[in-house]
């Protein structure tokens, strides 16, 4: 009874969060652009940089999990390829939707709550990476002759490179300085769980039959994987909880705007994005279960 209790009390406040920026979002139909905008340039960089400057912070624990991660990835992509022959899918747009699951607005709040504060670096490590993933290899296989020259100029690049060097040079922020950027960059967990709500909003899902499928196959295939891998790295229980979690995770809001952009089934990924997102109230207590 108890690691129930605790389940419900790790995701009720992300429900609730969510719930909340989409009923506003119906009420009053807000402009988001201005919030998005300073969520990833100047929120999100805050939140990476102080945490990778911290000093509790060494990326070279992290490795075996984000090599992990990155194996999920590969793993799911294959099990997406197949299945999209089989059912006769558009290959650019459902593959990347099964890869590239939401560890930002969902990932980096569920890893707060489910593991406390001291594993938040862990989840940023593997919030970078996927990021790094999704706008690179991601972008070529939904437009494979579009330019990711873009990414170079994010500012979320550069504050993860400025982390890295800090953690490995033994550079640490002054604590009245560290405060202030921590204190801003913590906004962007529960800003995040807000737009993420806003944005299911305007979402029109008219292929429920594919939804359903990549609901299923998202987060099963990731757990499939992450499970014997988490053994196989020896992690401890507090990463290995980590990466079964990010591996259960639903597809990221970010495929369907890709998809728009470049025109690869936009209908078809919205439905993936919004019934994997309804379907996670499942998967993820299954993570957190397993993790436990």
């Amino acid at each position: 009874m108890e690691p129930a209790l605790r389940i419900i009390g790790i995701i009720t406040p992300v429900l609730i969060i969510s719930a909340m920026g989409f009923a506003y979002a119906r009420l009053c139909k807000p402009d988001m652009t201005w919030i998005n905008r300073l969520s990833t340039d100047l929120l999100f960089p805050l939140l990476i940089y102080t945490s990778m400057a911290s000093k509790d912070f060494n990326i070279r624990e992290f490795l075996p999990m984000i090599f992990g991660s990155l194996l999920v990835m590969g793993g799911s992509g294959l099990v997406a390829w197949q299945t999209a022959r089989w059912l006769h899918y558009n290959p650019r747009a459902f593959i990347p939707s099964m890869v590239f699951s939401n560890v930002g607005n969902m990932g980096l709040p569920l890893t707060l709550l489910a593991f406390g504060p001291e594993m938040l670096p862990a989840a940023i490590a593997l919030f970078l990476t996927v990021c790094l993933a999704h706008f690179t290899v991601g972008i070529r296989l939904c437009a494979p002759d579009v330019s990711v020259k873009g990414i170079l100029r994010g500012p979320m690049l550069w504050a993860m490179i400025a982390g890295i060097v800090s953690s490995l040079g033994g550079f640490t922020l002054p604590e009245w300085l560290a405060s202030s950027t921590r204190m801003l960059g913590d906004t962007a967990i529960p800003l995040g769980l807000f737009t993420l709500g806003v944005g299911f909003a305007g979402f029109k899902v008219e292929r429920w039959s594919i939804g359903i499928v990549g609901a299923v196959l998202c987060p099963l295939a990731g757990l499939i994987i992450a499970w014997p891998l988490a053994h196989l790295f020896s992690l401890s229980p507090p990463l290995r909880g980590v990466l079964l979690l990010h591996a259960a995770l639903p597809p990221a809001v970010m495929n369907y705007i890709f998809a728009e952009r470049y025109q690869q089934e936009p209908g078809l990924v919205s439905a993936i994005v919004v019934v994997g997102n309804i379907a996670s109230i499942f998967f993820i207590p299954l993570s957190l279960y397993l993790a436990f």
